[in-house]
């Protein structure tokens, strides 16, 4: 696992196009921004695992 730090509004970038930013840090929670192609699904993980593992994507 890398593991960097970030201040608000630094960013981290992820392959060629996605990119990852810090929007607030408010006591124990962090807000994040990301940028994606609308190819790239993003999921919380809870959100994953909630599903046993199974991800629905919308089709087009």
């Amino acid at each position: 696992m890398l593991v960097l730090t970030r201040k608000k509004e630094q960013s981290i970038v992820i392959g060629e196009n996605v990119e990852i930013m810090v929007l607030g840090v408010s006591g124990d929670k962090v807000r994040l921004g990301i940028t994606a192609p609308r190819e790239v699904d993003v999921f919380r993980k809870e959100v994953i695992d909630e599903r046993g593992g199974q991800v629905e994507t919308e089709q087009s």
